[in-house]
């Protein structure tokens, strides 16, 4: 089964599933928001290409990720380990130093969680951060008019990945990502309004793909204004543009914003890619390219984005 089969079939169990959808869960009642990812060996990292501190600093940078696509002050964390019985100790001192360094960076803490025996080593954390913005960002906020904007670079982790065990900016990306904290705060204080902002874990086609089918639009992107590192074309010539559309582990930001909010933002940090209009055709995306122009539907999405059930 597919991912979305498991999903759909844990919202029709559910009795209240309001919450299920976004990559973070706002929680009106606290004025929180929270989130949950799981690492496991051999499927998300590899530890002969992973070092235990490196993996500890992913491993908090991915929820983090998702805390910043919601414009949240991150706070907390709780971390459960499972480990097989010959880990040795300095695997766990080394992890938590990656996790301590991120800690530090952000000044968030440490709360709990838990360890276990397992065959894998498995990591799951879970992240609170605190509201910050008097409006949500939320993936179905997207209106016709609203500017496209993305942060940093498109391709770089999907690429450092291939390249592995080197050692470059491609694989440093993907190895030790950087959520941007920082960029998601900086959007929440400035747009007037709620806006659709989500991060491109699994790509920036399934992030502009998620976003104008949550909000019923379509986005109109213009393949030339994304950003990607120019080495990305030199070494992958001929696949260069699918890494940067379906990549994925880029851990940037996708937003629409309106366009008055969009004259108060920093030209140097985020990017304009596009534009939202209103969805009178098939498919939610549509890529304009000049070599040729194509819809982002939900077939093209099952064929590209990342599988995490090997579908």
């Amino acid at each position: 089964m597919k991912e979305i089969d498991f999903l759909n079939i844990i919202s029709d169990i559910l009795r209240d599933s309001e919450y299920i959808g976004d990559d973070c869960a706002y929680l009106k009642d606290l004025d929180i928001f929270i989130t949950q990812d799981t690492l496991v060996e051999d499927v998300h990292f590899l530890l002969k290409t992973t070092s235990a501190y490196n993996l500890g600093i992913k491993a908090a940078a991915v929820n983090l990720s998702d805390l910043a696509s919601c414009a949240a002050v991150p706070l907390y964390l709780t971390i459960s380990l499972s480990l097989p019985e010959k880990t040795e100790g300095c695997f766990v001192r080394e992890f938590y130093k990656g996790i301590n360094y991120v800690c530090q960076k952000y000044k968030i803490k440490v709360v709990g969680g838990d360890l276990t025996k397992s065959e894998k080593v498995m990591i799951s954390i879970c992240a609170i951060g605190k509201k910050k913005s008097k409006y949500l960002a939320a993936r179905k906020m997207a209106l016709p008019g609203d500017i496209v904007i993305t942060t940093g670079t498109h391709g770089d982790s999907a690429a450092g990945l291939r390249l592995l065990p080197e050692h470059n900016k491609f694989t440093a990306k993907h190895i030790t990502p950087i959520p941007r904290i920082e960029e998601g705060l900086e959007l929440g204080s400035i747009c007037s309004g709620n806006f659709a902002m989500m991060d491109t874990s699994d790509g920036l086609g399934d992030a502009l793909y998620k976003i104008a089918k949550e909000s019923k639009v379509k986005l109109e992107i213009d393949f030339s204004k994304i950003p990607y590192t120019k080495e990305l074309k030199d070494r992958f010539s001929e696949e260069y543009k699918k890494l940067i559309l379906w990549g994925g582990e880029d851990f940037e930001l996708v937003a629409c914003i309106r366009e008055e909010d969009y004259c108060k933002i920093d030209k140097s940090k985020f990017f304009k890619i596009g534009r939202v209009i209103e969805n009178t055709s098939k498919g939610f995306v549509i890529i304009k390219d000049k070599d040729s122009d194509y819809l982002i539907d939900e077939e093209v999405l099952s064929q590209n984005s990342y599988k995490h059930f090997g579908e």
